[in-house]
């Protein structure tokens, strides 16, 4: 029996095969908690923060914490470390705790145990908890008397947790700063402790005062005791209690130069420089002119490589900020300033052909930064000196493939693509020495570097014909191993040929790379290879790519994605075919290429699962559709003025109505028509745009780059048939003037200034019409890989047993909706965009009365409210009071939507709805019955007198 039970609780309790509910979870963990072995209480113990993950909701969360503090409270020593552990994991889910009094309270009573282990273990857990329990004076006390312990255990936990409450609580940090520093400088205090005391200080930021009075008891402790590990502790607290106070960070900049400077203890500068690159990352603002100068001495002045390598990096960082402008400006009425400026140019010229790697790297990053920075500077000499240096870097690194190379590596390429981008015009000698440099070099390097030419000619369009042959000769000579790093050389190094051929591929270079990935390549290569084309246009290449990989798949739901993908490709393939002034090829094109978008939507349905829906690939090729039928639409609008122009009597028509566009005839209804049309797809690409908050920059752009597209048919229809004056492209956002991230975007907006000023008559419609088909669709990575994740999952209450039950309330009452909800990421939150609040929209409607019509106010009619809430760890909750007056059965919907950190509303939802019952209240139910009675027998008075006058 005991078997079985093991058994069933192992299986249920890990959510492995069945999936469970909130509450049978919960009552799996529980049942082994009651269980009298030891081992199975440990195992529910530590498989909660599993089920805080799976059911973040306070009401499970709460009855969850509850039976851990009374495991905690009866339990031995190591079920209490489980149920801490358990804690410090789950210290996201603290503030769901609803009973925190009952909780604290389970908690608090081991406190007064005479096991000093389980104190210790209590006083850890009471710090873990001081996010919730910042102010309890109780567990403040039990701190502070366990600091006085003489068993070092406990007092080392105490350490712990005013630590953690001193980061919380203002009162506890003014309460417990004397009597750390009278332990810090009491004799009897052992070293040990003392060096486990000084970093509580760091903590004392509530207010300046505070601040001002652990700073000076840092400072006493750094002339009073000055052994290595005293000074290193102390100095470090200072930082991150500068840091943190804001107040104090030149002074703390200042005294970390000094030791830098003159202590002669290597352990000392190196923790210096260690809190100068983070007050360098955290506060660039606050780094004066003479700072970064006794810096760049420092630097010039050490024999140490490793110091050298640690100050450089300090001021890698600072020449990225705002720093290095302050440090090359002129100051007004200071002559002799300027002069001490090259100094840092100096430093970082010796640096740049260091034999030490990682100072050349830092060095090329100072020059590549002072380049870009400061551009209203003639920095000829400079620029040059950035090229030569990191064309040294990499002839370098491209031959070692350890890891610290390729490192280095990574630093070198990242400032060629700066400099490429600061510097428009260094771009082709860059390109030019990473070309002859790909010959040579290893595997490992020839992939950073393929990253880096791809990501230079994405940004200008440098890569020309001539150097296709190079590119094409190595993809031959590559690949004589089915090994990982060639398998990515193959796929990085076709992703630089196809931004190369800004056009369709050769036959010939589709020949080189299909026998290279015949030879040597698994079936992922070739569909990254696949994707890439799909990306940058090559859409012939892509579609037989696909084909090649169809019967290579096992999943049904695979078959059906790459035939999906193959028959956009084809579909895209059908319009490059298109020619100007031939719109009747036009018209057979756009048709030939609906055949395949239509088949391929069909397998795209059939790909998707009700784990991966697909919908923004569903939707963006639905758009696409609609876009060439409205195209091709347009195309036999402005033919028909040909084959069926206007009547004879049509401007005799027109002068009778009074509008002049009815000269033209029909035409300009039907041209009416598709302006709204597409006006309505423009509409349709800004709700995907809206709702694509984890989709990638390129991507979004290239959805923009859509709606652009029709803004401008529609605005070049509105030319022709309104006056010519009140139309504007303007308000809808013109992309003139804005910088082109990739190939497609600088061609797409050459065809908007192309063709933005002179819509002048039915040709240039369709010349504008041809002219954004020829432009190659780019499938973004969006449409591939879904790199960051985010969704939202709420919980609304009161909620009905059953969804399709309503929830009773009384017309005379309101009903409080509490609306609870929680921020679910993927394996990488925030890559992207972050939340910054949630937007909630609370609407109700009516489906059916009952009984009579009441004269009702308007506003009890209707329900229409909106709250943001902030979420806080990935939680949020808020409340609405709706009023249902009205008797029948209300649709209560509740739609959420996010705000990210630029202010940008994004329609992520999730939509909930449940179902309201307004019922008549007892009271007036029996007014109206009274009232009935009583006019009952009246209305049998009258009908008997009516009977006895007939």
């Amino acid at each position: 029996m005991a078997s079985n039970s093991t058994k069933s609780f192992l299986a249920d309790a890990g959510y492995g095969e069945q999936e469970l509910d909130a509450n049978s979870a919960l009552m799996e963990l529980d049942k082994g908690l009651r269980s009298g072995k030891l081992g199975e209480q440990c195992e529910a113990v530590v498989r909660f923060p599993r089920l805080f993950q799976k059911y973040p909701f306070p009401i499970l969360i709460n009855s969850a914490f509850l039976k851990l503090a009374d495991v905690f409270r009866v339990g031995n020593n190591f079920l209490r470390l489980c149920v801490l552990k358990v804690t410090q994991q789950s210290e996201k889910h603290l503030e769901k705790i609803l009973n925190v009094d009952e909780f604290v309270k389970r908690i608090f009573s081991v406190i007064h145990s005479n096991d000093p282990v389980a104190r210790a273990i209590t006083l850890r857990m009471l710090g873990s908890l001081a996010s919730i329990i910042p102010e309890r004076k109780n567990a403040h006390h039990s701190i502070r008397q366990s600091l006085d312990s003489h068993d070092n255990v406990e007092v080392e936990a105490a350490v712990f947790a005013a630590a953690n409450f001193s980061a919380q609580s203002k009162d506890f940090a003014v309460g417990i700063c004397n009597k750390i520093s009278e332990m810090i400088q009491g004799l009897a205090t052992p070293v040990d402790l003392k060096l486990k005391l000084i970093p509580i200080l760091q903590h004392m930021h509530h207010d300046a005062i505070l601040a001002s009075s652990a700073r000076q008891l840092l400072q006493q402790l750094v002339t009073s005791y000055p052994s290595t590990k005293m000074v290193i502790v102390s100095l470090h607290t200072f930082t991150l209690l500068a840091a943190s106070s804001l107040v104090d960070t030149p002074k703390q900049i200042q005294l970390l130069l000094q030791y830098l400077k003159n202590d002669p203890r290597k352990a000392v500068k190196r923790l210096a420089i260690q809190d100068l690159k983070l007050l360098a990352s955290k506060t660039p603002h606050t780094w004066s002119r003479e700072n970064i100068q006794a810096l760049c001495e420092c630097a010039l002045q050490t024999p140490y490589d490793s110091l050298k390598l640690g100050m450089l990096s300090v001021l890698s960082t600072l020449s990225g900020t705002i720093a290095i402008k302050h440090y090359f400006s002129t100051v007004p009425g200071n002559v002799s300033s300027p002069p001490r400026s090259s100094d840092l140019v100096k430093l970082a010229q010796e640096c740049c052909y260091h034999n030490n790697r990682g100072i050349a790297a830092h060095g090329v990053r100072v020059l590549t930064n002072i380049t870009v920075s400061c551009q209203e500077k003639d920095l000829l000499a400079l620029e040059q000196d950035a090229v030569f240096g990191l064309e040294s870097l990499l002839v370098l690194c491209s031959q070692d493939d350890s890891p610290g190379a390729q490192a280095t590596l990574k630093i070198a390429l990242n400032c060629m693509v700066k400099l490429a981008k600061g510097r428009p015009h260094l771009s082709q000698s860059v390109v030019e020495t990473l070309l002859t440099q790909l010959h040579s070099a290893q595997d490992a390097a020839r992939i950073l570097m393929c990253h880096c030419l791809a990501a230079i000619a994405m940004q200008l369009p440098v890569l020309g014909d001539g150097m296709l042959g190079d590119l094409m000769e190595l993809y031959k000579v590559i690949g004589r191993s089915a090994t990982d790093k060639q398998q990515e050389l193959l796929v990085s190094l076709a992703t630089v040929i196809f931004v190369a051929s800004q056009k369709a591929l050769s036959v010939e270079s589709k020949a080189v790379i299909k026998q290279q990935l015949e030879s040597v390549s698994n079936g992922w290569t070739v569909y990254r290879i696949a994707r890439q084309a799909s990306r940058m246009g090559n859409h012939d290449m892509a579609k037989e790519l696909y084909q090649s990989l169809l019967t290579q798949v096992a999943s049904e739901h695979f078959y059906f994605w790459l035939n999906s993908l193959k028959e956009f490709s084809h579909a895209e393939q059908c319009l490059t075919g298109l020619q100007e002034e031939n719109y009747s090829s036009a018209l057979s094109c756009i048709a030939e290429s609906l055949k395949f978008y239509h088949k391929g939507i069909a397998s795209l349905t059939a790909a998707s699962t009700p784990l991966n829906p697909l919908s923004f690939q569903c939707e963006f090729v639905k758009l696409r559709i609609d876009l060439l039928q409205a195209f091709s639409q347009l195309i036999c609008t402005c033919n028909s003025l040909k084959t069926s122009p206007p009547p004879a009597i049509a401007t005799t028509i027109a002068m009778t109505l009074g509008n002049d566009l009815q000269r033209c005839g029909r035409i300009s209804n039907q041209m009416k028509q598709s302006m709204e049309e597409f006006r309505s797809l423009a509409s349709r690409y800004g709700d995907l745009y809206q709702a694509s908050f984890d989709a990638d920059s390129a991507t979004l752009r290239n959805v923009e780059l859509q709606q652009q597209s029709c803004l401008l048919i529609s605005h070049a229809i509105e030319a022709l048939i309104l006056d010519p004056e009140s139309a504007s492209f303007q308000e809808y956002g013109s992309t003139g003037t804005a910088h082109a991230d990739s190939e497609y975007e600088r061609r797409m907006m050459s065809v908007y200034n192309h063709f933005l000023f002179f819509p002048q008559h039915t040709a240039c419609l369709c010349n504008a019409i041809i002219a954004l088909l020829k432009v190659p669709l780019s499938f973004q990575r969006y449409f591939f890989q879904k790199l960051q994740s985010t969704s939202i999952k709420l919980a609304l209450s009161p909620s009905p047993r059953n969804p399709a039950e309503p929830i009773a309330v009384q017309n005379n009452q309101q009903l409080a909706l509490k609306v609870e909800g929680v921020v679910q990421h993927g394996s990488k939150p925030g890559l992207f965009r972050k939340i910054q609040s949630v937007c909630l929209n609370v609407s109700s409607t009516l489906q059916s009365k009952s009984g009579q019509d009441y004269k009702i106010p308007i506003d009890n009619m209707t329900n229409e409210m909106e709250q943001r809430v902030e979420p806080h760890n990935d939680y949020f909750s808020t409340q609405f009071l709706l009023n249902f007056a009205i008797l029948g059965t209300h649709n209560i919907t509740v739609e959420s939507s996010v705000k990210d950190a630029n202010g940008i509303v994004w329609k992520t939802g999730p939509r909930t709805t449940i179902f309201v019952k307004s019922l008549e209240d007892p009271y007036s139910q029996q007014i109206r019955l009274q009232q009935q009675q009583a006019q009952q027998p009246l209305q049998q008075q009258q009908q008997r007198n009516a009977y006895t006058r007939f």
